[in-house]
C-alpha cells in the first residue's frame, strides 16, 4: 500500500510539474505576442499547478515525518526532479514576461 501511494504521489508531481512548465512556455510565448493579460493568466495557472504539486510532496513529506516508512522509486526521483525544474522555468519565465512588458513600453 505504502508503494501505491508512493507512486500516486510520484505521478502527481510529474502530472503537475509538467503542466506548470507547458503553461509557462505558453506565457512566455503570449508574452512574445503582447498578450501580457494572457501572459500573467499563464502564469498564475502554473503557479496554481506548483501548488498541487506541493500539497501532495508536502503530504508525503508530513508521513515521512511522523515516522512512515516512504517507498522511493525512479518515479518518486523523476517526479521530484520534474517538479524542481518546473519551479526554476516558472522563475525564469516570469523573468522574460517581465523583460518582454519593459521593451514593449
Amino acid at each position: 500500500m505504502a508503494e501505491e501511494a508512493s507512486l500516486e504521489v510520484a505521478m502527481t508531481l510529474i502530472m503537475y510539474g509538467g503542466e506548470a512548465k507547458s503553461c509557462a512556455l505558453e506565457a512566455i510565448s503570449a508574452a512574445k505576442k503582447q498578450d501580457f493579460k494572457q501572459a500573467k493568466e499563464k502564469l498564475a495557472q502554473a503557479q496554481e499547478a506548483l501548488l498541487s504539486a506541493h500539497h501532495a510532496q508536502m503530504e508525503m513529506l508530513s508521513k515521512e515525518a511522523r515516522g512512515e516508512k516512504t517507498d522511493y522509486s525512479l518515479f518518486m526521483v523523476h517526479g521530484q526532479d520534474h517538479l524542481m525544474t518546473s519551479i526554476a522555468f516558472l522563475d525564469l519565465a516570469k523573468e522574460i514576461v517581465e523583460l518582454y512588458q519593459k521593451i514593449d513600453k
